[in-house]
């Protein structure tokens, strides 16, 4: 396994040449405006892990920077890690592109065990049984600097997945399901 530093360095000359290089938009669909280089950055104030990674460069995943993602979305209160969601990472991603903030994103739940999940919808009625988050596949999030209402708009513009707004709890729930909206 490569280390972070390691990982680091090795791709630190891939990441000054493509900055330089110019920002093609002919990707298609949500990620039109994420350029040649994807980045993740989040931080889970229940462990106060951070990430601030990039995991996508000129077209291909780099596969530790998503061992990396889908650790740190583990479910920390069963210490139990999935392969998440490459497509949730992307809606993400392209989230915090269109939010325009250097802040990082706050993450409160990513995968969930089924053991979590069940406890979880005892004491809150907006927990699904058969939730995303079972699957690797939602993430609740929050910002300081951005409204609820304005991380849901963002997400919406993603059009891909489901895009939740809880305003009275200051989140927004993203998932890579099938594309709807709500609010509670």
């Amino acid at each position: 396994m490569v280390s972070r530093r390691k990982f680091c360095t090795i791709f630190s000359g891939a990441l000054v040449a493509v900055a330089a290089a110019p920002v093609y938009s002919n990707t298609p669909g949500l990620l039109r405006n994420a350029g040649d280089i994807r980045i993740i950055k989040l931080k889970n104030n229940k462990t106060s892990e951070k990430i601030n990674l990039v995991y996508w460069i000129e077209g291909s995943y780099i596969s530790e920077a998503l061992k990396e993602v889908s650790y740190f979305m583990r479910d920390w209160r069963q210490n139990k890690v999935i392969t998440y969601d490459v497509a949730n990472i992307d809606i993400i991603a392209a989230t915090q592109a269109l939010l325009d903030t250097s802040e990082t994103m706050q993450l409160l739940s990513g995968y969930r065990t089924a053991r979590t999940n069940r406890m979880l919808s005892y004491s809150n009625s907006g927990v699904a049984r058969n939730s995303y988050h079972i699957k690797g596949m939602a993430a609740d999030l929050r910002l300081g600097n951005r409204s609820v209402s304005q991380i849901a708009s963002a997400a919406k513009a993603c059009k891909s997945g489901g895009v939740g707004s809880y305003p009275r709890s200051g989140f927004v729930h993203i998932d890579c399901g099938p594309v709807r909206t709500w609010k509670k």
